[in-house]
């Protein structure tokens, strides 16, 4: 450890009773969707350890981990309920404690936060029937013997982590059933289980105190609360703070991770946890303010995404535990490069939310720069070098999928060249990055470019490479990573007359007056031209053949461009394709029909703006094709499976030939960087 690190608040031990953690780090309760079956088998648990190893000093599993049958998973739950999960969490908790970090499991009961439509098909139970925004489900009042059988399944579930060895357990309290009886916003009831504050916090208390008395001393309770809702007619502070002394009076709590807001719907949710383009930590002074009215340790996980601000938030009294947890999904050995003194070169987290997002678009989380997270099974965080085995390679194009080609070959010993046609690396994220609120992006392009020059990679900018420049590098493995281009070409008249959403976010567009946005990709670059023009004062028309609106862009992402289209007067149309642009007396005609109904409908604008993704610009890829060993090929058994690529199809080839990222379809910034990294690392 240096000198600089031993000195550090963040890396001080703290005690949480009996309970000693190495370092103030913790990475907060959340729901990866890793599990299988409703189990933490070893998917989970190796996503788990990898971040023990890489230094955190808690853990926190189960990201509402549910207790009973009629709170059916909602994005990949673990099932407490069941007794054959002891021993996955036993051998998930082993290999923590052996790596050195501690571990407890959030529990709850979902409430009105899931559907009746899946798992068993039970009712949903709630204080009071009121419809879920989020997942638009209709809960019963929850009956006497509802309650009854509710504390009974909390019980159990606990004593079910105590048996597996964990050191303790939180019980979720936000957007869930327990702070829906606290809450006078969601508890209507007029028994003794609502109306008042003693009488609304009689349930979360009846809970609390049988887990304890059921548990023992040995096992650490916490809860993750919501101390100010943050809505009108909502829980507030002094109400939440009152009931919060009544947990700890009753000698019940032994922790808090504090959340400031409720997760009701997507745009609360989206509060909550803050992302790209939001301030820095907007809850961590509320935390401070609340830690010095309590006599128990603070934890909080709000936007605390670099290390300066965590060092403030212990430094400063605000909080005894940091959460890092988004961050931590970045970089898993974020705490053992603090420790090194290498904190610049910590992965950042960039805030996209795509960990999030992912969860509902393809099934799991996934942090939108880091491919291995999640993937430890057969991806590696920690890229041991191979000078013996090193040879020259050459990388066209600076994008996501090149820099983290370069950054690999030349992290494994390989000699490393980089040609880029730009006078800066960055590719498309760099017009991405153009929308004030996604700007932080660019810290995907910076931290690999960074890394790349640790290792003695050469940039070579304003280079449009063309096959006798990278064939007079005498490579032996060239990496084709030059992106894509606008697809224009779908209009069956006019693609003269449009523009395309690159030119808007790169400035050599700027329309006025009348605009039609015509998104035909569901992601966000439509939306992020549409937002900027919108901001710029033109009047603006989104357009999309879709029946929903972009699809493509996440729960945690469409609340930024929402609020934007109500504040700036963005009309929206839906169901709607754009087939063909005539001029006529000097301004635009937009011929739109609908796919169901074959009606069409004319625009008169002053500037068509089009979005259907990316042609691959692979001319040098096709040039280079010929003189190489693979032409081309990709052995995709060896590619999935980790292991080097070995076709060999052309006797005279003089080198190997990949593509990745856009240069082969049109997908996105996770894709082309996860192209490059399980290509590259077995190469």
């Amino acid at each position: 450890m240096s000198v600089v690190a031993s000195f550090d608040p963040l890396l001080e031990p703290f005690s949480l009773r009996h309970l000693t953690l190495r370092n103030r780090l913790v990475s907060t309760s959340h729901e990866p969707a890793y599990a299988e079956e409703g189990m933490p088998k070893d998917r989970y648990r190796l996503y788990h350890r990898e971040k023990a190893r890489g230094g955190v000093a808690l853990t926190m599993i189960g990201g509402s981990a549910v207790v009973a049958r009629d709170s059916p998973p909602a994005f990949g739950n673990l099932l407490l309920y069941r007794d054959d999960i002891v021993p996955w969490l036993r051998r998930l908790t082993d290999d923590v404690h052996e790596a050195g970090a501690a571990v407890m499991c959030q529990v709850t009961h979902l409430g009105r936060r899931t559907s009746s439509f899946s798992g068993d098909w039970l009712p949903l139970v709630y204080p009071s029937p009121l419809k879920e925004p989020a997942h638009r489900s209709f809960p019963k009042a929850a009956e006497g013997w509802d309650l009854d059988r509710i504390t009974d399944d909390y019980v159990s579930a606990a004593l079910r982590c105590r048996d597996a060895g964990l050191d303790g357990i939180e019980l979720q309290h936000y957007g869930h059933l327990l702070d829906a009886f606290l809450s006078p916003a969601t508890n209507h009831r007029a028994d003794g289980l609502g109306g008042s504050l003693e009488q609304r916090m009689a349930f979360p208390r009846r809970v609390l105190r049988a887990v304890r008395e059921a548990v023992g001393p040995r096992l650490l309770v916490g809860v993750r609360m919501s101390m100010d809702e943050d809505v009108e007619g909502g829980l507030r502070r002094v109400e939440a703070t009152e009931a919060l002394r009544a947990y700890v009076a009753d000698g019940r709590l032994d922790f808090l991770s504090l959340i400031k807001g409720t997760i009701e719907s997507d745009a609360s949710l989206a509060r909550v946890i803050p992302s790209m383009g939001t301030p820095s930590a907007p809850f961590l002074d509320f935390a401070g303010e609340v830690r010095r009215e309590i006599d128990i340790p603070v934890m909080h996980a709000g936007r605390i995404s670099d290390v300066a601000t965590a060092r403030h938030a212990v430094r400063d009294g605000l909080l005894d535990l940091v959460g890092m947890t988004r961050p931590q999904m970045a970089d898993p050995y974020l705490v053992r490069k603090l420790e090194s003194g290498d904190e610049d070169r910590i992965r950042p987290c960039v805030g996209a939310n795509y960990c999030l997002d992912a969860i509902y678009d393809s099934g799991d989380a996934k942090c939108v720069h880091n491919p291995a997270t999640g993937r430890e099974q057969t991806l590696t965080h920690v890229i041991t070098p191979r000078p013996e085995t090193a040879r020259k390679a050459v990388v066209v194009g600076a994008g996501p999928a090149g820099l983290e080609a370069a950054r690999v070959l030349g992290e494994l010993g390989h000699r490393v060249v980089v040609l880029e046609a730009g006078h800066a690396p960055g590719g498309q994220v760099l017009l991405a990055a153009a929308s004030p609120r996604r700007r932080d992006l660019v810290g995907i392009v910076d931290w690999r470019v960074s890394e790349a020059k640790h290792f003695d990679v050469e940039f070579r900018y304003g280079v449009y490479a063309e096959a006798a420049d990278v064939l007079a590098e005498h490579p032996d493995l060239v990496i084709v990573a030059t992106g894509g281009r606008p697809h224009r070409d779908f209009l069956t008249d006019g693609s003269d007359l449009v523009v395309d959403t690159w030119d808007v976010m790169d400035g050599s567009a700027r329309p006025r007056g009348d605009v039609l946005v015509y998104d035909d990709n569901g992601a966000e670059p439509a939306h992020d031209a549409a937002e900027l023009l919108a901001r710029g004062g033109a009047r603006v028309e989104l357009v999309t053949p879709d029946r929903v609106l972009a699809p493509g862009v996440g729960s945690m992402s469409s609340p930024g461009y929402l609020a934007a289209y109500a504040e700036h007067g963005v009309q929206v149309t839906l169901a709607l394709r754009l087939r063909r642009v005539h001029r006529q007396d000097g301004r635009l005609v937009a011929h739109l029909s609908s796919d169901y109904a074959g009606v069409g409908q004319q625009r008169i604008v002053d500037t068509v703006v089009v979005e259907q993704g990316t042609v691959p610009n692979d001319g040098l890829y096709h040039d280079l094709v010929p003189g190489s060993v693979n032409l081309g090929e990709v052995d995709q058994s060896a590619l999935l499976a980790g292991r080097p690529q070995t076709v060999s199809t052309n006797p005279d080839g003089a080198y190997q030939l990949f593509r990745v990222g856009d240069a082969v379809a049109s997908r996105n910034i996770h894709a082309a960087v996860y192209d490059a990294l399980r290509l590259c690392l077995a190469t």
